[in-house]
């Protein structure tokens, strides 16, 4: 992979192999952000599970005490005094069948978060093929099936994010801007992962935090030093 100017300078400042403690790895992350735009800063966590197996699958959300820095759109399915409580607390988009169809015959997918009352779930239900691939599709664990829908909008909006495995055994989760500078980087990026190591399986065996690293858009990633999340 041919690599731009700007990446190989910022790649010069990072030791590879070196794993660095979360302060440190934070300064590192802003500095080695070089584009024009203000970067989403990612985490990168491989875990010691095996995401085949349903008892070892790693999944919830967390409120990140500064936010993503990205405006987030919340559809709420939901009816009745449920839905107007849904428009009073924020929600950028409200309905039911409606919205189903909207999604069906249009493929409109302007929104990031799906909440949904329990008894709408039959509903949601029919587009799950459409919403579970695109990590859309409302989740009893992830807050998103509840019927205190005020609550869970508030949440998202003021920074909630869910985490999950991928197929690789890997969570990937955003945690702030450059712009945010690094203590604030730092203070989201704890909060995840304690979290994640709250949420070990019980069949989990041997290593839990395999691997961890942070990285902006456009920068290199650099590795984090996860020993004090695990003493």
């Amino acid at each position: 992979m041919k690599r731009g100017k700007n990446y190989l300078e910022s790649a010069k400042l990072v030791d590879k192999s070196q794993h660095y403690d979360v302060p440190e790895a934070m300064k590192l992350v802003c500095s080695t952000s070089k584009a024009k735009f203000d970067e989403t800063v990612e985490a990168h966590i491989k875990l010691g599970v095996d995401s085949r197996h349903a008892d070892q699958q790693v999944r919830g959300a967390v409120v990140l005490p500064h936010g993503t820095g990205k405006k987030i759109r919340v559809l709420v399915f939901a009816k009745g005094e449920k839905a107007t409580e849904a428009e009073g607390a924020g929600a950028d988009y409200v309905g039911a069948e409606e919205l189903v169809q909207k999604i069906q015959s249009e493929n409109w997918f302007e929104f990031d978060v799906v909440v949904a009352t329990p008894d709408m779930m039959g509903v949601v239900g029919r587009i799950g093929r459409v919403l579970g691939p695109k990590g859309l599709m409302p989740n009893p664990k992830a807050g998103t099936v509840t019927m205190d829908v005020a609550r869970a909008i508030s949440d998202i909006k003021a920074g909630k994010i869910e985490y999950r495995l991928d197929k690789t055994n890997i969570i990937h989760c955003p945690i702030g801007k450059v712009s945010f500078g690094d203590e604030k980087l730092a203070e989201n990026f704890e909060t995840l992962m304690n979290a994640i190591v709250k949420a070990k399986p019980s069949a989990a065996k041997g290593q839990y935090l395999r691997s961890v690293a942070v990285a902006s858009t456009m920068g290199p990633g650099i590795r984090v030093n996860s020993a004090k999340f695990t003493s």
